[in-house]
């Protein structure tokens, strides 16, 4: 499938990885509706930071994923959407648990009706490894057993079996695709990766953070929003569950030593309480498998963790990045 010849949507294109997602789609020509979420700020997000030239050819739709007929009008005349609205902070789902259905659970049905009743050609869901709770066994694969083990992972689950839903019942062109833990430039300091970079380049001697030992699969954000398109372009893809994984496995004291090796070797690192997830709720180890994209689609990653977080090092450390992030505090 040519990517190219057709109208394409990306829900959370204001995010961290919507936004990366729509960039690459624009640089290879492709026509892009981002739909992003409405704000008293007119602000597009992330999608600020793309390249004038870039943004110049972008259709940006502001509106609510929770709006089924906001969702319904930004469908119009588009053959592939690429969901990735989403609240994601774990944390602030023990919170809120209630946002997370409504924009998770009921904002994935919106593109799914909409896509039903639009005659979309292709629907990829944004899953999370987080489904999968910690592992059963490694890697692992698109069967493994989910588990529901924070809020955000049990409204990830219900989106997930909604999509499967509407590819048996009604025979929706559904992909759900599943990235394992992605980081890079322009992520929120929610994730692990950004609260040591941004607190390390603030300054910090002493850095904070919650629970050292648990694994996580990581892949660079750009390896990720490749794998994206290549099951786009992949009929066979339709109908499937399929992961993004590096398919290596690092734990946090080993991820966050090696930023500080990078960034300042004298620092050390402090637990705090306020950080770790309730005992049951972690998730203390993913590793997944990726054979069955690279089966499928051909892909693999292309950086490595050292090269990755180099590059997003850099990133943090160029021009006002750093000013955007708020590293004194705890982000839930």
């Amino acid at each position: 499938m040519d990517l190219t010849k057709l109208s394409i949507l990306v829900t959370g294109a204001d995010g961290f990885i919507g936004s990366h997602l729509v960039e690459a789609l624009l640089s290879r020509g492709c026509r892009v509706r981002a739909f992003v979420f409405y704000n008293s700020f007119n602000s597009w997000g992330w999608l600020e930071a793309l390249p004038k030239e870039l943004r110049d050819g972008l259709d940006v739709f502001a509106g609510d994923i929770r709006d089924p007929h906001g969702v319904a009008k930004a469908m119009a005349g588009i053959d592939v959407v690429f969901h990735l609205a989403a609240l994601i902070g774990i944390p602030f789902s023990y919170h809120s648990p209630d946002s997370y259905v409504d924009t998770n659970i009921k904002g994935t049905l919106n593109v799914l009706q909409a896509a039903r009743e639009s005659g979309c050609d292709r629907v990829l869901i944004t899953s999370t490894s987080e489904v999968y709770g910690t592992a059963q066994y490694v890697p692992i694969d698109e069967r493994h057993p989910c588990q529901g083990q924070s809020p955000y992972a049990a409204t990830k689950i219900g989106a997930d079996r909604m999509a499967e839903s509407f590819y048996r019942s009604f025979d929706t062109p559904v992909t759900i695709v599943r990235p394992f833990n992605t980081y890079g430039p322009r992520q929120s300091a929610r994730a692990v990766i950004p609260t040591i970079i941004s607190q390390l380049l603030g300054g910090v001697r002493k850095i904070k953070l919650g629970n050292l030992s648990p694994t996580r699969d990581f892949n660079y954000v750009l390896d990720t929003v490749r794998g994206f398109i290549a099951v786009a372009e992949t009929p066979a893809a339709i109908g499937e569950e399929i992961n993004i994984a590096s398919q290596q496995e690092i734990s946090i004291g080993r991820i966050a030593r090696e930023i500080i090796d990078q960034i300042d070797p004298a620092a050390v690192i402090e637990c705090e309480d306020m950080r770790i997830r309730p005992e049951k709720s972690e998730v203390e180890r993913l590793l997944g498998s990726n054979e069955k994209i690279r089966s499928l689609t051909g892909w693999e990653p292309a950086y490595d963790l050292k090269e990755g977080l180099r590059e997003t090092i850099a990133w943090f450390q160029d021009g006002g990045n750093l000013r955007r992030y708020k590293w004194d505090i705890y982000n839930v």
